[in-house]
């Protein structure tokens, strides 16, 4: 089964470019280490699932490598986006906010 995501050559820990960005973090749901579940949608929106919750926000491309994220009313935080590849295959994305350093590794659902 073809993955959608199979067309890039990238390694793990690359850098997702701003062309790739919108396919890197629509391809489909990301589930990070602490079972929480992130969206987005190619129209900028995304949600975020914990503990039975959810939260709406937006996202938008900053440059290569890097996006925002707007969680009303007023939380914005900007990430360092890179690749995740296991066995030669894209798995997930990492997020390191930026001036924190906090690290959240998302897979691929």
């Amino acid at each position: 089964m073809a993955h959608p995501l199979d067309y890039l050559k990238v390694a793990d820990g690359d850098l997702v470019l701003a062309k790739d960005m919108q396919d890197a973090l629509t391809a489909a749901t990301l589930v990070f280490e602490d079972s929480a579940r992130q969206t987005f949608t190619a129209d900028g929106k995304t949600t975020y699932v914990e503990n039975g919750g959810s939260t709406h926000g937006e996202w938008s491309i900053v440059q290569d490598g890097e996006f925002s994220s707007f969680w009303p009313p007023d939380y914005h935080a900007t990430y360092i986006l890179r690749w995740i590849v296991e066995d030669g295959t894209v798995s997930g994305l990492s997020f390191t906010q930026t001036g924190r350093g906090d690290r959240f590794d998302g897979r691929y659902e």
